[in-house]
């Protein structure tokens, strides 16, 4: 059951956080409106959508430093605790400090599994309106694609394009080819080529296709012709971040998809993909630490609590920006690389809480 002291440490942990991630949210939206005002104003974006962007931007920059969050107000409110001698009388009632942490570990698996639900749902929804608001009045769309862009589109199905413009909707020296094996059935080159975006179809022009079926060859040319490929311009380009765009399933069947058409530069997905599930054990863990570190009252007081934590939360990023870069630049497994961090912070946690109760 919860108790009057779970009820007590849980309304003060929600009741920091919460104000401290309120006015994170507010200085962030002044600082992001202050460095976007010219654009607003030289493409007349209607005010209305600006609100609605700042709406997708809060969940986007709270869910950025949602466990680092969590860390500082959990220093925070149990520092001002110990100051104020109530730690000491909450241990001197006879009350274990295995059961004080009870409610620390309620309020941070709750905050964990709003976290977790958020990550892999809620902000790439919200990231999704975001980045389309900035492509079209921030951002200048590219002009053109990456050249000599090579896609694997099926089991059997391989185009190649040695470049797109975007502006005349227009694509140079393209083949697609069909391959059973190791033999080609199908190859179709064409100089230019077109997209519809409307019938979701490619226009080929002064096109020539060769054709085998193992007996005979056959080769033809025409002025015109229209083709349905499973991919359309966009997909030429490597746009790394389409992945903060995609909820979790989505995400999934787009990685499936990439795969499938060679693309070498998966492990920025990846990582997204596995930093969903291990950032909200990251804010548990944070959680253990901010209560055995401030838990005890030390000269110095809040103002020490604070700045070790805030040592600790820099150390945090520090070593998840490493591993993740590995990940990306060296190879390493993303899986183990976005879990390294918890897995050292989580003994630090162990380490500390056994130094408390014994």
């Amino acid at each position: 059951m919860i108790k009057k002291l779970d009820w007590y440490i849980l309304k003060k942990f929600l009741g920091t956080f919460f104000y401290a991630i309120m006015i994170l949210a507010v200085i962030a939206c002044v600082i992001d409106y202050s460095e976007k005002v010219e654009d607003f104003v030289k493409r007349q974006v209607p005010t209305w959508e600006i609100l609605n962007y700042f709406k997708n931007f809060i969940p986007h920059i709270t869910a950025l430093l949602f466990p680092l969050f969590i860390f500082i107000a959990t220093i925070f409110f149990t520092s001002k605790m110990a100051y104020k001698s109530e730690i000491i009388a909450i241990l001197a009632s006879g009350t274990s400090f295995q059961r004080m942490m009870r409610p620390y570990i309620i309020g941070g698996v709750f905050l964990s599994l709003v976290s977790l639900v958020a990550n892999h749902y809620i902000v790439p929804a919200a990231n999704k309106q975001r980045i389309a608001f900035e492509d079209k009045y921030i951002h200048y769309s590219p002009q053109s694609s990456d050249k000599n862009v090579h896609l694997r589109l099926g089991k059997d199905l391989y185009v190649y394009m040695q470049n797109y413009d975007y502006v005349s909707n227009n694509g140079f020296r393209f083949t697609a080819e069909t391959i059973d094996g190791t033999e080609m059935k199908e190859k179709v080159m064409a100089d230019r080529v077109t997209y519809d975006s409307t019938t979701k179809t490619w226009k080929l022009f002064n096109v020539r296709v060769r054709t085998n079926d193992s007996l005979t060859e056959k080769f033809e040319t025409f002025t015109e012709l229209e083709k349905e490929y499973p991919f359309t311009p966009y997909d030429l380009d490597e746009d790394e971040a389409i992945k903060d765009a995609l909820t979790t399933p989505e995400l999934n069947e787009y990685i499936a998809r990439e795969k499938l058409r060679g693309r070498e530069t998966l492990s920025f997905f990846y990582v997204e993909k596995y930093r969903r599930t291990a950032q909200p054990f990251a804010a548990l863990i944070l959680t253990i630490i901010g209560a055995c570190i401030a838990s005890r009252r030390v000269r110095g007081g809040s103002g020490l609590h604070l700045a070790l934590g805030i040592i600790i939360s820099a150390t945090y990023i520090m070593a998840l920006q490493l591993t993740n870069t590995y990940a990306t630049k060296a190879g390493l497994d993303p899986l183990i690389a976005t879990w390294i961090p918890n897995i050292i912070y989580g003994l630090l946690a162990l380490y500390l809480f056994i130094r408390q109760i014994r």
